[in-house]
């Protein structure tokens, strides 16, 4: 968790690219308050000369009301390009940042991706960052002119009546000291707040994800109040941050009103004796005005700073995750892979206490087809994310035409190798979009070509645009298995070396998979085949079948081989049919 000195050190980072813009900004709060403060003496001086009755000097008065119309014309130009300026600098901030937050969240490791909520990661990189660009942009906009107007006014004050400057000067520290201690108390209430909003949006966006199966059991009511819960705990944590942060206004204010009253009050008694003129005492006024209201927006601005510091905390903790480990600097070539795959000594464990896969060994001959069979959670999806690098084994080497892995890019490793899951993803846009993804420059006869290879040719025609046709994202308008197809496609389209098949056909019927089966059957000619299944059905022909069980291989071989053996593989097969 970053602490709030490293959190602002953090955003100073990021703000060194607008460096120029942040000095023609504070350029332009200056020009502001000096011409904001040179008003009163202008107004001061006019008040002198018609103090007294029939003593009104209107030659005197007119050039100075021109020359305030002018620092009014002056002062106006001058906020509003600092306003944009202002606005400039802080969205191209924010932009910088939710840049490398989207960049980061493409290179981080696959366990940070299982291990935390994807709503809290929208949550930081949407809702923190709009939070932090609303408080750095109050901030810009305020704190330069207020720090300014402060420094500015106490000159002013002093060169006029240094006694009465005094008694500003030493009031001061008490608002200071107010607003620090508030400001201090509400940052880990802010923080806080953030946080609970992230599980609101997770809570969010699980529950509309698996909106079908909600209705389908009846947890309405059940969501609804875990909801209740999570709002009602951001309710009272967003009232309690609030109160706190809302008391600073009103206490800078009655500190501010008393420096008022001060500067009044001595100012009217050195006036009564001649020590200052009524346009002086009225500059004064104004001054002491000037410089108390900076406090109260300089608070008003601390509040919304100390929860966007919160939010920007949250947002740095996740841009500082630890990616994936870098690809090599000197990566070795792997061209075209002939599709030998050896693994030595693999380890591999999700949790460290929790092993799965311990000193695992194989060897894959080019054009082999192997089927990875074995109970729920033996290992066989955690082999396949163990091939494409989607984590690295613990101890052990896995090599591909004899470079292990790790000495490859992961771009390289990875663009020979198709995979269609059980779990299909589908983007926003069109069917054409969707096939081609894996080979953006397809033709769209090719596009064609591939989709009736996979046999999803039929449906796409009897859409209303055939390949044309957008689908939202993850497909919802179209069947699973209508999905599944076009992953399949996906696949066939990029006609890569080797081949991973994760129950690919789990969500399509018996008529339609024996097609596709037909299909897989040129596709995998002469390729390295990578089947895991279920259904031992749909493993008869492969060269060489695995069966995995806690972890290890314990049986391999051909299916009938196996099943003579009448060992684990013929207990898993023979299950089946049992009723």
């Amino acid at each position: 968790m970053k602490t709030k000195r490293k959190t602002i050190r953090t955003v100073l980072s990021f703000l060194k690219g607008s460096l120029p813009l942040c000095v023609l900004s504070l350029l332009l709060a200056l020009i502001s308050v000096a011409l904001t403060l040179y008003l009163p003496l202008l107004i001061g001086d006019a008040i002198d000369c018609i103090v007294g009755e029939g003593k009104v000097d209107f030659e005197t008065i007119l050039p100075l009301l021109q020359r305030g119309a002018v620092c009014i014309l002056l002062t106006s130009a001058a906020e509003w390009g600092m306003a944009f300026i202002n606005q400039r600098i802080t969205y191209k901030t924010v932009a910088s940042i939710r840049r490398k937050a989207f960049s980061g969240l493409q290179s981080l490791p696959l366990s940070y991706l299982d291990s935390h909520p994807t709503g809290d990661i929208v949550s930081r990189v949407i809702a923190d960052a709009d939070t932090f660009a609303d408080g750095l942009l109050m901030g810009f906009t305020q704190f330069f002119t207020g720090a300014l107007t402060i420094v500015g006014t106490l000159v002013f004050m002093f060169v006029i009546k240094p006694v009465i400057a005094l008694v500003v000067v030493v009031l001061t520290p008490l608002s200071l000291f107010v607003s620090r201690f508030i400001a201090g108390k509400t940052y880990s209430m802010f923080r806080k707040q953030s946080e609970i909003r992230g599980r609101q949006t997770a809570l969010i966006d699980e529950m509309i994800g698996g909106e079908k199966t909600v209705i389908a059991f009846s947890e309405k009511e059940n969501v609804c109040r875990r909801f209740d819960e999570v709002n009602g705990e951001l309710v009272s944590a967003s009232l309690r941050a609030t109160f706190f942060s809302s008391l600073t206004n009103p206490t800078t204010r009655f500190v501010n009103s008393l420096v008022y009253a001060a500067v009044g009050l001595t100012g009217a008694l050195y006036a009564m004796a001649g020590g200052l003129t009524v346009g002086a005492l009225s500059c004064f006024l104004s001054y002491a005005n000037q410089y108390t209201k900076p406090f109260n927006e300089i608070s008003g601005v601390i509040t919304e700073l100390q929860n966007a510091l919160a939010c920007a905390a949250r947002l740095f903790d996740f841009m500082e995750t630890a990616s994936e480990s870098p690809d090599p600097e000197s990566p070795a070539s792997l061209g075209t892979a002939k599709g030998a795959i050896t693994l030595d000594d693999v380890s591999f464990s999700y949790v460290p206490e929790r092993k799965l896969i311990e000193h695992l060994n194989l060897k894959v001959s080019p054009g082999d087809r192997i089927a990875i069979v074995g109970p729920t959670g033996c290992g066989k999806t955690t082999l396949i994310n163990l091939l494409m690098r989607f984590y690295d084994p613990v101890s052990g080497t896995i090599s591909v035409d004899g470079i292990p892995t790790r000495d490859l890019t992961r771009e390289e490793l990875r663009r020979n190798f198709g995979m269609v899951l059980q779990e299909t993803w589908i983007r926003s846009g069109s069917i054409r979009d969707n096939i081609r993804m894996g080979k953006p420059d397809a033709t769209d006869e090719e596009v064609e070509a591939a989709a009736r290879a996979a046999h999803a040719h039929g449906f796409i025609s009897r859409l209303p645009e055939g390949y044309a046709t957008v689908v939202p994202e993850g497909g919802g308008t179209l069947s699973q298995g209508q999905r599944q197809l076009l992953c399949i496609a996906r696949v066939m389209l990029t006609d890569p070396p080797m081949l991973i098949l994760d129950e690919a056909t789990s969500s399509i019927d018996t008529r339609t998979e024996l097609r596709v089966q037909k299909a897989f059957e040129t596709l995998m000619q002469g390729r390295t085949t990578f089947i895991v299944a279920h259904r031992l059905s749909t493993v008869r022909e492969a060269t060489n079948i695995l069966v995995m069980r806690d972890g290890n291989i314990v049986e391999q071989g051909t299916h009938d081989a196996l099943l003579a053996k009448n060992g684990f593989y013929s207990v898993l097969y023979n299950s089946q049919f049992e009723p």
